[in-house]
């Protein structure tokens, strides 16, 4: 069959030496076999096509689903988290609002740098695999086998064995191209405001639904490094065993420095400032962004329990920057964990006691000439303010609708900026690595009736069933409410006034009535007033119980009616009594 008139076997057909020979014999079986090749498929079909031989999992999806999301919606909006601080918190709309943005973005900052994490790793491993296949191809040159095939095309360049020594001159026309990603800075934040009004209940109600490590820390015992007192990288070592020692997580929590009022620059100091100023410039850096060497130092009778050092130990035992334990909840003792602060969100809230006057004094008119107002000093110390809607409105950092009701009470923490922190003694450094300042209000005595009976967690609620474990049902009338409400306020300590309150109300009560004969206890408006004791029933006193709150219901109706002129307004006030009075 082939030239010279050699025969060959079945076996040796099968063979590359076979095959290589017949094809150097130029017999017409290889025209035979090239041309009913030829007739199936052309080398050019498999090399102009938009197709590669090789899978990259890490590549864009093609096809009609290309541009479709790769996450999915959204797990937390700023709507959700304004809707579960709703239920805590009274009032404050503004303050949730750039409270649950600004914990929204830092989640979508997580979200985005571990997804830029990913695509790293997926390319490193993807340089990783041509980097063998190109050791594979030249162990085994495919070429020597097949002489008269086409060679073997390199579609990626070989690497470099190594640096030229003296690189090339850069050229003056061509730019340097960076190909760093876009970097999403964070945007820290501050909340003003008197005490008791929701600063620190607000930040611990978002840390048990975040999905990040959160911790609180006070700044009042900062002190500057080498002086007695907690230095200010504790925060970070609180941050680092809520996220269970897990140095990855830590990097990404959100760090919450309450009463940071408490740091300001002291007006008059006879000495070193160890903790004001000292203490804003060793927060610097932390918020800024660096590198921490948290020790772990174990305390006696606690466990996973530690405190922070600047400087690595000396026995030299440590990390760089992974977990040694593998999160298991505590640090050894001499454990150096190296965290980076660059992603911690740090969220500052303080009462910031004068700050007020600093802004009223900015923006009030002037006393001097006839017919202007004068302000007295106790207006400049006061926490809300009526009236000049046009000069609140001017000097507002954020947008209102327009308001005809001029009588409507304006918080001047509102009107704050950069300036007016540095006179209360905050230097410009720090304010300026804090963005987001929002300011809370205080709460009247309307507000201080809806703390009472509202949120999720509120005293009434919490008296309710504290008094059922005894099997003892204790009922408040609406006017007590109020007068506990008014009392409260004049207290000035906020909401926290609130169960003072209680408590010197339903202290009797609460030594009486458990293992005694009494199952029902009514606070009326004489009772919350001090006119009278609280009023106790039996088991079989039932119906005297609630006829005597339906009277008490009425009785105050009446009396609010006759303040106001005019009786119930709406069906709400009809429900809110028939609920009071245990109807429905």
């Amino acid at each position: 069959m082939a030239a010279g008139g050699a025969t060959i076997s079945a076996q040796a057909r099968l063979s590359y030496i076979a095959l290589a020979s017949i094809r150097r014999g130029g017999g017409h079986v290889a025209k035979r076999h090239a041309s009913s090749s030829s007739s199936h498929y052309k080398h050019s079909d498999f090399t102009g096509g938009p197709w590669t031989g090789s899978y990259e999992p890490g590549q864009p999806t093609p096809g009609p689903l290309g541009d479709a999301s790769m996450f999915g919606a959204p797990k937390l909006t700023p709507k959700s988290l304004k809707n579960h601080l709703d239920q805590f918190v009274v009032g404050q709309e503004r303050a949730k609002k750039v409270l649950s943005v600004a914990v929204y973005n830092h989640y979508q900052r997580i979200q985005e740098i571990q997804r830029q994490d990913e695509e790293i790793e997926a390319l490193m491993q993807q340089r990783a695999r041509r980097e063998m296949s190109e050791r594979q191809a030249e162990r085994h040159n495919l070429d020597d086998d097949f002489h008269d095939s086409r060679p073997t095309v390199h579609i990626y360049k070989p690497r470099l064995q190594s640096p030229p020594s003296h690189p090339p001159p850069a050229d003056l026309h061509n730019p340097i191209v960076d190909y760093s990603p876009l970097t999403l800075e964070k945007s820290n934040i501050m909340l003003l405001g008197p005490s008791g009004v929701g600063k620190t209940l607000m930040a611990k109600t978002l840390a048990r639904v975040l999905e990040v490590p959160f911790s609180m820390s006070d700044c009042t015992p900062f002190t500057q490094a080498g002086y007695i007192g907690e230095d200010a990288d504790v925060c970070v070592q609180r941050l680092l065993a809520a996220s269970n020692y897990d140095v990855l997580r830590a990097e990404r929590g959100i760090i919450c420095l309450d009463e940071v009022d408490k740091i300001a620059t002291a007006k008059v100091s006879h000495g070193k400032d160890v903790s004001g100023e000292g203490v804003q410039q060793a927060l610097l850096k932390i918020i800024e962004g660096t590198t921490l060497q948290i020790s772990s130092k174990q305390e006696r009778g606690s466990t996973g329990k530690g405190s922070s050092g600047s400087n690595h130990p000396a026995n030299g035992t440590g990390s760089n920057g992974n977990n040694p334990s593998g999160g298991n909840g505590t640090g050894a003792k001499g454990e150096v964990f190296n965290i980076r602060t660059d992603n911690i969100l740090f969220i500052f809230t303080g009462a910031f006691i004068g700050l007020q006057k600093i802004i009223m004094d900015r923006v009030s008119k002037g006393s001097i000439g006839f017919g202007q107002p004068i302000r007295s000093s106790s207006e400049a110390a006061d926490t809300s303010f009526k009236g000049e809607a046009d000069l609140f409105r001017k000097f507002l950092p954020f947008f209102t609708p327009n308001e005809e009701n001029d009588t409507f009470e304006r918080n001047p923490l509102d009107l704050v900026e950069p300036g007016d922190l540095q006179k209360f003694g905050l230097i410009p450094e720090l304010v300026g690595r804090v963005p987001v300042t929002t300011a809370l209000s205080a709460l009247d005595e309307e507000a201080m009736v809806r703390v009472l009976k509202e949120p999720r967690n509120c005293l009434m609620r919490q008296y309710e069933q504290l008094f059922q474990l005894s099997g003892v049902e204790v009922r408040f009338t609406s006017g007590a409410l109020r007068q506990v409400a008014r009392t409260a306020l004049g207290m000035n300590t906020g909401a926290r006034g609130l169960r003072t309150v209680l408590e010197r109300l339903l202290g009797d009560a609460m030594f009486e009535a458990p293992g005694s004969s009494i199952k029902f206890i009514l606070i009326t408006e004489a009772v919350a007033r001090k006119e009278q004791a609280p009023l106790y029933f039996a088991r079989g006193q039932q119906a005297k119980f609630h006829a005597m709150i339906a009277d008490e219901e009425e009785e105050w109706e009446r009396s609010r009616s006759t303040e106001s002129g005019n009786g119930v307004e709406n069906f709400e006030q009809y429900r809110e009594k028939a609920r009071v009075s245990g109807v429905i």
